[in-house]
């Protein structure tokens, strides 16, 4: 049968035996893909697989080495982003690329201002449209803030309201729930319903199972730069989807479970490594107690806004505090300062790997030993010699998937570049681990070796809070949940109280208090 009558619609944008190299690197091999109008069409595969790859293929970020691009029935050659802007094709990625420092609403209509008739911007025509755009969406905002001034969420939402906004044929959304409420998930899906009442092709990139069964109507599959799979989602069963992810027997994968999380660890019965007691800042914390001990896997429970990550910004030293003590191995801790948590030993994982963590124009190596320069300098040089061993330890360690050391970051997919920052942290000899959504945007395969990293880092001794907005991870990873709720701690979970009907019952709880 011919793709074109799939869904419903035509073929609005067709990709042909695409591929793409990079030095040492075949990051896309003969890969097809079809969008239809009218359709939501999720690309789904492990990090590494080529989505980001084939996304920026498709947007003009890239030139194919091989194969060819249709739109609207032509063939196109985009040479840069703004060429495929120009025929309808817009991108929201998961990193918010907007203005931060303007307004929502001239983020909103950027670049296509309405103007008076002197040519100058008409602000008050564009203010009085923003916020009718974001109001039909359901998204209540005063879009003459400062887009900066606003959570992660409601930017994201932003975001795709530009994208939904500028009569765009297709539309791709690359991780879009990543930063959302579950209530801001149902407004998106709302606009992705009217995207498709429109005619207009999604092409949906997220490692959230759930969602996609929920929205999508075909997935296409990728792993190692290849094509696995393409066909309607709902004749595809999850475990057979995450089975072609992986390139793992079905079984394997039914046997193993949802997590690489291997379940309790043996804290050492010594004293606490972290103790943060009563920590206290106005409007966000409120007296919130975390212990940690040596080998223990602490997470942080709550739901979005209950000050998770927060209190690991305080532990940390990134967030000034009112009140409160912090202790590293019984030392009081100076609180508000990054440098001497670094020194204390405790290291932290950004949320936001983009604009807290990577360099992306600097080298893999570069990126690692970055924050260990002090020590492997002598009279102001440094060893290129003890670079090298240090990173290439790393490296196999945490197997990371580069060209070489040399590679620019930016070029890498999202896991092999949280794992750079996590070597980073780890190349400093750490005590205290803080990890704040370490699987974020990153696909299922990622995710399983960062969650048995972190399984690794306790069984040696390793003192790790972790955050995540996955229940799953939260509650397979951690031998013990501090529960908060708007800034304050509801109950500590030990032992086999870390359940996921217990951590639900303390947040319902507090909820209706």
């Amino acid at each position: 049968m011919d793709a074109s009558t799939v869904a419903g619609g035509e073929a609005v944008l067709i990709a042909t035996a695409v591929g793409k190299r990079f030095p040492g690197v075949v990051a896309l091999s003969d890969v097809d893909l079809k969008l239809h109008a009218g359709e939501v069409h999720a690309l789904v595969g492990e990090n590494g697989a080529g989505k980001s790859t084939l996304i920026k293929v498709l947007t003009g970020v890239y030139a194919p080495d091989d194969g060819t691009l249709d739109h609207a029935g032509r063939r196109v050659h985009f040479a840069r982003p703004l060429d495929a802007q120009a025929a309808g094709i817009s991108t929201v990625y998961q990193e918010v690329n907007l203005v931060p420092l303007q307004s929502v609403a001239s983020n909103l209509y950027l670049g296509r201002e309405p103007r008076t008739r002197f040519g100058l911007v008409d602000f008050r025509a564009m203010n009085r449209a923003a916020q009718a755009l974001l109001d039909s969406y359901g998204v209540p905002v005063d879009v003459t803030r400062p887009l900066r001034t606003l959570g992660m969420g409601v930017q994201q939402m932003v975001a795709v309201a530009r994208a939904a906004d500028t009569k765009a044929r297709v539309v791709i959304l690359d991780e879009p729930t990543s930063s959302l409420e579950p209530r801001e998930v149902d407004t998106l899906f709302a606009i992705i319903e009217r995207l498709r009442a429109d005619g207009v092709a999604v092409l949906y990139v997220s490692h959230r199972l759930d969602e996609l069964y929920r929205i999508c109507d075909r997935v296409t599959v990728l792993r190692d730069g290849r094509l696995v799979h393409t066909g309607p989602l709902a004749d595809l069963p999850r475990l057979r989807l995450v089975a072609m992810m992986l390139g793992r027997d079905l079984e394997e994968v039914r046997r193993e479970g949802a997590t690489k999380f291997e379940g309790e660890h043996t804290a050492a019965e010594t004293a606490p490594v972290l103790e943060a007691v009563g920590l206290t800042a106005k409007h966000r914390l409120h007296g919130v107690d975390v212990t940690v001990r040596p080998g223990e896997i602490v997470g942080l429970g709550g739901l979005l806004g209950a000050g998770r990550s927060e209190t690991a910004m305080a532990i940390a030293g990134a967030l000034p505090l009112d009140a409160g003590d912090i202790l590293v191995d019984g030392r009081r801790l100076r609180t508000g300062s990054v440098a001497a948590a670094m020194r204390a030993g405790v290291v932290m994982l950004p949320e936001d790997r983009k604009a807290d963590g990577i360099l992306p124009e600097l080298s893999v190596r570069e990126n690692i030993v970055l924050a260990a320069l002090p020590r492997l300098s002598a009279a102001g040089l440094v060893s290129r010699r003890r670079q090298d061993s240090i990173v290439d330890t790393f490296m196999r360690r945490l197997r990371i998937k580069a060209a070489s050391p040399d590679q620019r970051v930016g070029e890498l997919s999202g896991g092999n570049q949280q794992k750079v920052l996590l070597a980073r942290l780890l190349c400093m000899q750490p005590k205290v681990l803080l990890l704040d959504e370490p699987t974020r945007g990153i696909d299922v395969g990622a995710k399983a070796e960062v969650q048995a990293l972190v399984d690794e880092l306790a069984a040696d001794g390793l003192g790790v809070v972790l955050i995540s907005s996955e229940f799953d991870e939260v509650i397979e990873g951690s031998d013990a949940i501090v529960v908060l709720r708007e800034g304050k701690v509801v109950t500590r979970l030990e032992g086999d109280e870390v359940t996921e009907a217990a951590l639900l019952a303390a947040l319902a709880e507090e909820s209706d208090g």
